[in-house]
């Protein structure tokens, strides 16, 4: 199974593509779309909608994994600009028929930390030790995604143990 993990943004969208089958979790992709606050919004979507349409034609995944919106009531702005992103993704899940879950992001960390309130370092630590990396991957939103991703495959075999 291939799993898209995609932790978006207006300005930075990260994004990490892995594979899981018998044996350990590979990393095929990795990074992020950057866009300018100097650019018009739509310029700004278009590129993400751009970049990872490119993404999935291919590797064609058959999950995209997104973290649930959260924002502070004292920034709504926030949570509407990253609604934006959010909209043009599920858009391509829609033209692609990728499965598009959505998990929250206490039970992303806890799926591969073993407790919701591990930091954004941990987790880059986590995310370095899971794929073999020589060193933690950066940006945050490069970790994030690849955090996303990777919290799938043991929420799902989670989810079958029990079903």
């Amino acid at each position: 199974m291939r799993i898209l993990g995609v932790d978006p943004g207006l300005t930075s969208t990260g994004y990490g593509v892995i594979e899981t089958k018998d044996g350990p979790i590979k990393l095929l992709e990795a990074g992020f779309i950057k866009t300018s606050p100097r650019e018009p919004i739509s310029e700004r979507l278009l590129k993400i909608f751009n970049g990872l349409d490119a993404l999935i034609r291919e590797y064609k995944p058959s999950v995209m994994v997104l973290e649930k919106v959260y924002s502070h009531y004292k920034h709504p702005t926030t949570a509407i600009l990253m609604g934006h992103a959010r909209g043009v993704i599920c858009v391509l899940c829609g033209i692609h028929n990728v499965r598009l879950v959505n998990y929250g992001s206490t039970r992303i960390k806890k799926s591969i930390s073993g407790h919701g309130r591990a930091s954004k370092e941990q987790v880059q630590r986590l995310v370095q030790s899971f794929l073999s990396l020589s060193a933690p991957p950066e940006p945050v939103d490069l970790s994030d995604a690849l955090a996303l991703a990777i919290s799938h495959v043991y929420i799902e075999k989670k989810d079958h143990i029990f079903a």
